[in-house]
């Protein structure tokens, strides 16, 4: 079974894609919401957390108060990369389990969603990535229909994020996603690449 990683920056529309991966049966690894499961689940990433900031990192019913991080990690960006150090084993390690229980049930390939698949060192966790590039302003412009807030935060969120110019030669394949080819066409040639590939591998 292959492991696909699949990344693009805020706004680029990798979650769309891997919606369209869903449609052909793919199942898909979504990482930041399984990250957000772990702070409630995993007790080893809670006692983590709470030594790096405080009780009031999780309210009076365990819930994890998301302000609190960001506030201490704009304040002190070393606990930035200390909270990284403690989330990303703790995914990584969720990532494996998830893909031997899929491997058991004889998938052919796998997807992993991750914004900052290869900042936080997740591409080596994969077998291949998909790389979903859009120009900045319609990034800009998505963002800010779909979530709000003034230019001037949503490109501050976008430059808090590696380029894709910077990651885009280290993808597998490219999908680009600036509304003049199909999103459909083009992740139709991957997933048929893939399924060749996969049962390649299995000869």
């Amino acid at each position: 079974m292959l492991a696909i990683g699949v990344t693009g920056n805020i706004g680029s529309g990798k979650t769309t894609v891997c919606k369209i991966f869903e449609g052909l049966g793919i199942d898909v690894y979504y990482a930041d919401a399984m990250a957000k499961r772990l702070y409630q689940t995993d007790s080893e990433l809670k006692e983590g957390v709470l030594n790096l900031f405080g009780d009031a990192s999780y309210d009076s019913n365990g819930e994890l108060v998301r302000q609190v991080l960001s506030d201490a990690i704009y304040r002190d960006p070393n606990l930035r990369e200390a909270l990284n150090a403690l989330v990303h084993p703790r995914v990584f390690a969720d990532f494996k389990d998830w893909c031997d229980q899929k491997r058991a049930l004889g998938k052919s390939y796998v997807i992993k969603e991750a914004a900052i698949l290869f900042e936080s060192g997740a591409d080596k966790t994969v077998d291949l990535v998909i790389g979903v590039l859009a120009p900045l302003s319609l990034r800009l412009k998505r963002v800010i229909d779909r979530d709000g807030g003034s230019e001037e935060t949503v490109k501050l969120r976008i430059q808090s994020q590696m380029p894709q110019e910077d990651w885009a030669e280290r993808c597998d394949y490219l999908i680009n996603n600036d509304g003049n080819v199909l999103l459909q066409e083009q992740v139709l040639m991957i997933h048929e690449a893939l399924m060749a590939r996969s049962l390649g591998n299995r000869k």
